[in-house]
């Protein structure tokens, strides 16, 4: 459990940033160039490579060196564990409004009862 804990720490550490998130949502259309994932940002190559690392360490994305050229690629399995951590947070939160609706719905039918 602490190690997922500590996955899942680190992904939303990650994903904490906009321009990692940003990042991550490029990746979504497939593997890319860091030089690429570079482009539309307003900062330095090496600041994009500073966010490549912390999305890298979090293990949301694998990069791979050929020659000059680094390329970035999603790694499915480690945005799978934070879905299936927000899913059942999600999941607990329903069943909690779903009773306090019935504990409502249950006191409005008493009160009418009572008038």
């Amino acid at each position: 459990m602490l190690q997922r804990s500590a996955h899942l720490d680190q992904a939303f550490h990650a994903l904490a940033d906009p321009s990692r998130r940003a990042i991550v949502e490029r990746l979504s259309s497939g593997p890319t160039s860091v030089t690429e994932i570079a482009a539309p940002f307003e900062m330095s190559l090496s600041a994009v490579l500073q966010h490549v690392k912390v999305l890298e360490e979090s293990g949301l994305i694998r990069t791979e060196k050929v020659g000059r050229v680094r390329t970035c690629r999603i790694d499915p399995e480690a945005l799978e564990g934070v879905e299936r951590w927000v899913i059942e947070r999600r999941t607990s939160w329903e069943r909690r409004l779903d009773r306090l609706g019935t504990t409502l719905r249950a006191n409005k039918d008493k009160d009418k009862e009572k008038q």
